[in-house]
């Protein structure tokens, strides 16, 4: 059971992927021959080149030290920059690379100044870790959070939002892929209306779950933060992600300062550099970040447009299955949806759901109702499990994921 229309997906795959494709896919995914997993959303296998690349440089560190290695790998760190901008539709320039999504998401959104009355707008499903500095930011100074509501599909509702839109709104913060309903938030349309309304306002996009699943183009979007991360369907190391900002965010003097972002030009004065690279700080790690490099090339490579395909493609049939087993519940929503899949079990608790199903050697996983109480809430749900495929998922995985449900619930 469903509680939105799953359509039904095509009989073959539409990426335009072969069978011989998928199988040379996996084969540069050495885990996806050992273990079946679909918790991409959760954190993706890497394919070959990523750990190799990884490897490589700390071996390399090892061997002449690590300011010499990181010297040495200049040109390739750049090109990670460059890298890393194709996959948002802008340039190198505007990257700051960093340690995770919530650490982009961070350096952006704490850089823009509130004040009392400030007004804080917010997606009901905006995850855990946003609105927690989202509420913090907001008592410090006295500003205002207030949820947007959902339209009929359940993403935002773009009209709604153009009724809040006024002169004390500050900042307008929208997860674009939220982690717990399978749906993509119109993140265009979004930024169209806050541009018109609110033009002072500042806009900061969470693509946490979208960048590397699906094409994105930061100036159609509109917005002045985008944070991203490296572990999920991107496919890079943990522990990597990166923000892009707009001209005007690049004016913002960051929350967090140190020397790779700032001089120290006088005994009480300082200058933050230009550009980007104000949103960094001077420790790394290069062999991560190369790791993450080597990741985006991976994924521009095969092409956005084939791997959202295919992911799309995947996911809709894993609805469609799971919706046809007794007690279970797909939760995912939207018009448009994502790679991630959702569903509860009546009478049922989701996580012994999760611990069900990877016993018997299928990786997903639990989607607890801290992760997004106003999401949750919403919809009477106390915990989700959510299934992620990507582009090396086959049919055995498939077919064992299937199998493990209908096992647990058994």
């Amino acid at each position: 059971m469903s509680t939105v229309e799953i359509p039904t997906p095509p009989a073959t795959d539409p990426s335009g992927l072969s069978d011989a494709d998928v199988a040379r896919l996996r084969a540069e995914t050495p885990g996806s021959l050992t273990r079946h997993h679909v918790n991409n959303a959760g954190s993706a296998l890497p394919p070959q080149v990523v750990v190799d690349t990884m490897v490589a440089h700390l071996r390399r560190e090892a061997e002449i030290g690590g300011y010499e290695a990181h010297a040495e790998a200049q040109d390739r760190l750049d090109a990670t920059y460059t890298s890393c901008g194709r996959l948002v539709g802008g340039r190198g320039e505007d990257i700051a690379l960093t340690t995770s999504a919530t650490d982009a998401w961070l350096r952006g959104f704490l850089s823009i100044p509130l004040g009392p009355g400030d007004r804080i707008l917010v997606s009901q499903a905006e995850y855990a870790s946003n609105v927690l500095a989202i509420m913090s930011a907001a008592r410090r100074v006295g500003a205002v959070v207030e949820a947007v509501p959902d339209d009929a599909t359940g993403v935002l509702d773009v009209e709604a939002l153009r009724s809040m839109l006024d002169e004390r709104v500050r900042v307008v913060a929208v997860t674009h892929a939220p982690s717990q309903n399978g749906l993509l938030n119109p993140a265009e349309e979004i930024g169209a209306a806050v541009r018109e309304r609110s033009p002072e306002a500042w806009y900061v996009l969470d693509a946490c779950q979208s960048v590397g699943q699906v094409p994105l183009d930061v100036t159609a979007i509109g917005a002045d933060f985008v944070s991203a991360t490296g572990r999920k369907f991107l496919r890079g190391p943990r522990g990597t992600g990166f923000l892009w900002s707009s001209a005007r965010a690049q004016t913002l003097e960051p929350a967090i300062i140190d020397l790779d972002s700032a001089t120290w030009t006088s005994v009480d004065d300082y200058v933050v550099v230009p550009g980007a690279h104000r949103f960094e700080s001077w420790e790394k790690s290069y062999a991560a970040l190369l790791g993450m490099g080597a990741a985006a090339d991976y994924a521009l490579a095969l092409g956005l447009d084939v791997t959202q395909r295919r992911i799309s493609w995947l996911a809709d049939r894993i609805r469609v299955e799971l919706a046809a087993i007794p007690d279970v519940v797909v939760r995912d929503r939207g018009a448009i949806r994502t790679g991630i899949v959702t569903f509860s079990v009546e009478g049922r608790v989701a996580a012994d759901v999760v611990a069900g199903i990877k016993a018997r050697g299928v990786n997903v996983s639990h989607s607890p109702r801290e992760y997004a109480v106003r999401d949750f809430d919403a919809h009477g749900v106390a915990g989700l499990v959510r299934v992620s495929p990507h582009v090396y998922t086959d049919d055995s995985d498939l077919d064992a994921l299937l199998d493990a449900v209908r096992s647990t619930l058994a």
